[in-house]
């Protein structure tokens, strides 16, 4: 069997999509013929933490943590946050739409320009001497390949240090875009800052021996223009849903909060978001026609459960209760992640909301395959040209409505009342979007280094 060194920040017990792709390809590699040694930070900043997702990591996975030093104990000293509150750790009020204080506006400034590729940037140095020294002491050969997945980007740096070192074939793995996600242009960054991030950006993609991103445009982002040169090494493994964690036959621990959920949203028409709703994703034209809709129809109004789950965004509450949904909606917070999957699976309606940017119509969240492994309709908000109207075309698991088609969303949500009794079984075409077949493709992709 061979070996994969992946160096990834995010590993449970932190919660969220973040860490669904390496913790699944752990799982599923080794069936492929590649054992997995993780290397990742033992006190990162997570927005969440899940301990359910310990009991996921295969036996076989060797896991390495060392400690991390992040500026965030700062930026929590000057927002007056505490040191137990989690922070949105991959940006800090990035959004255009969002009001600043002073102090939110001059950390924001400091994290943009001096902390770059991002705050994680001190972990680099110290983590290059460890796995050095790591690499020596094991000898010639003791790693087939580097994985380094991000963001944070700071990631890969580390692993082009060592590739330059060792000469181990590595694979930059881009979960997200880099200068071209859609908040980079609020962050505000200097043209010097932007002038760094420019040239790591093009030393990341140039020492690579291989590129992999989750969507087609990302593809596109990073193989055109200026990129061109770039094209042969670039492959697209998208994310994925784990067929067993929506099993009661191969998952057990399911069975209880399916039961609870059962219990919960008996006789109800029930609209479920899992995971991070911000801000500038929040579906304002979607709360108003619920509303009117409740107020027309009060049987539709009895009937009627919002769900939410995970970190959202006050404007989004607000809009909840000011068109008349308080009643209807239910805030969980943070769940463990088999609750979410039960939610998806009882929901009638699965909000995928993006963000009010043309540039996230090219990302394929992680949930987004989660949703289409419940079997039940989608709702998403975005561009209707992008990468998610694409796919949801391809699996007819649902609708995406621009944000103030207001028209497009009310007949969205009339045929998802009609269709509330009925069936529906998981789609074929999505068996390509399992977690096990993107191992495959990794694995296929590995295997070209030897």
């Amino acid at each position: 069997m061979k070996r994969l060194l992946v160096i990834t920040y995010y590993w449970p017990p932190t919660g969220g999509s973040g860490v669904q792709r390496w913790l699944k390809m752990a799982k599923y590699l080794p069936q492929n013929g590649w054992e997995i040694v993780v290397y990742t930070p033992s006190n990162p900043e997570a927005n969440s933490t899940d301990n359910s997702l310990l009991k996921e990591i295969p036996e076989a996975t060797t896991v390495i943590k060392r400690k991390i030093r992040e500026p965030y104990s700062l930026y929590k000293k000057l927002t007056g946050k505490k040191n137990s509150d989690h922070i949105q750790a991959n940006l800090v009020g990035s959004s255009s739409t969002q009001k600043r204080g002073f102090l939110q506006r001059l950390s924001l400034h400091i994290r943009a320009n001096w902390f770059i590729p991002d705050p994680r940037r001190w972990w680099i140095t110290p983590s290059v001497k460890f796995l050095s020294k790591l690499i020596t002491q094991k000898g010639d050969g003791y790693f087939d390949a580097i994985v380094s997945t991000g963001p944070p980007h700071s990631m890969h740096l580390i692993a082009k240090q060592l590739h330059s070192k060792f000469n181990i074939p590595w694979v930059a793995d881009f979960r997200d875009p880099w200068t071209k996600i859609f908040y980079f242009k609020h962050l505000g960054i200097s043209k010097a800052g932007m002038k760094k991030h420019l040239n790591l950006e093009r030393s990341v993609l140039q020492s690579a021996d291989k590129v992999v991103v989750v969507s087609e445009g990302m593809k596109r982002d990073f193989t055109t223009g200026e990129y061109a040169s770039f094209a042969p090494k670039v492959e697209v493994i998208t994310n994925g849903y784990d067929a067993d964690d929506f099993s009661t036959q191969t998952n057990p621990a399911l069975q209880k909060f399916e039961n609870k959920v059962k219990e919960l949203a008996a006789e109800r028409f029930v609209i479920v978001h899992t995971g991070l709703l911000t801000e500038d994703g929040n579906p304002d034209a979607l709360w108003k026609i619920l509303g009117k809709m409740a107020k027309d129809d009060s049987s539709f109004a009895a009937s009627l459960m919002i769900v939410t789950m995970g970190q959202t965004a006050e404007v989004a509450k607000r809009q909840i209760e000011e068109n008349g949904l308080a009643k209807n909606h239910t805030g969980l917070g943070y769940v463990a992640h088999l609750e979410s999957i039960a939610w998806q699976k009882r929901a009638n309606l699965l909000l995928l909301p993006l963000r009010k940017e043309r540039e996230a119509g090219n990302i394929l969240t992680g949930k987004l395959f989660e949703y289409l492994a419940s079997g039940n309709r989608i709702l998403a908000f975005g561009p209707t040209d992008g990468d998610l109207a694409a796919v949801l075309k391809e699996t007819e698991a649902g609708t995406i409505c621009e944000w103030e088609d207001y028209k497009a969303i009310e007949e969205a949500l009339l045929q998802s009342r009609k269709a509330a009794q009925s069936s529906k079984e998981i789609n074929s075409s999505t068996e390509k979007y399992t977690r096990a077949f993107a191992a495959k493709q990794y694995a296929t992709l590995l295997s070209g280094f030897n």
